[in-house]
């Protein structure tokens, strides 16, 4: 499936001008990065849309320790692909999705709600829309760390002290220290200045 160029969030860095279509994600319209894009325009490790698709026929491209199956499969904010090398999905400080080289396989995620479930079990739901099980005392707002089989390596939680990054709104992509968290809003100390942010546009690294 496919959308026009106009209709493709800003945040993805391709030029306004070009094809009249470009490839649609499957999931995530707003927020994540099609495959294509991702491989072909923003690492360039392709010329062509024939070009990936054999890519993933010979099983070279992952995402999050996945084997990728289909060119339109949607890369969120800090999932890891895997090409020559592995990237993070991340924001530059002007706000577009930028894929930045990483060592580390694990993911960052961001818990944006928890329920329990049947027999007490604690379900996480993620910025990514994965959801996984898990013991460990995590609020709303809070990160974790995944490794490859979805399972928490590290936990991090949203207070004082803690480093963070802006995921939305007037200061996205920029990294910053929370001084203090008072009624849903973070004082962040960013660059040589400081601003409140909601808590829901930071996530702790």
């Amino acid at each position: 499936m496919h959308q026009t160029r106009s209709q493709l969030t800003k945040k993805i860095p391709l030029r306004r001008k070009g094809t009249k279509y470009v490839v649609r994600t499957r999931s995530h319209l707003h927020s994540s990065v099609p495959v294509l894009i991702a491989v072909r325009d923003m690492l360039k490790l392709a010329h062509t849309a024939k070009e990936v698709k054999e890519m993933i026929k010979e099983k070279v491209l992952k995402l999050n320790g996945r084997e990728i199956k289909d060119e339109r499969e949607s890369i969120k904010l800090f999932n890891v692909l895997h090409a020559d090398k592995n990237y993070m999905l991340t924001f530059s400080d002007l706000g577009k999705f930028t894929l930045e080289e990483t060592k580390s396989k694990e993911r960052l995620a961001k818990v944006t709600g928890k329920k329990v479930l049947k027999g007490k079990k604690q379900q996480l739901n993620l910025h990514d829309g994965t959801n996984i099980l898990s013991s460990e005392k995590v609020k709303v707002g809070d990160s974790v760390y995944l490794d490859l089989n979805n399972k928490i390596a590290k936990h991090v939680a949203l207070e004082k002290g803690k480093e963070c990054f802006v995921i939305s709104g007037k200061y996205i992509g920029k990294k910053g220290k929370i001084n203090s968290i008072e009624n849903g809003f973070a004082d962040v100390h960013l660059d040589d200045s400081s601003a409140k942010i909601e808590k829901g546009r930071l996530t702790v690294l």
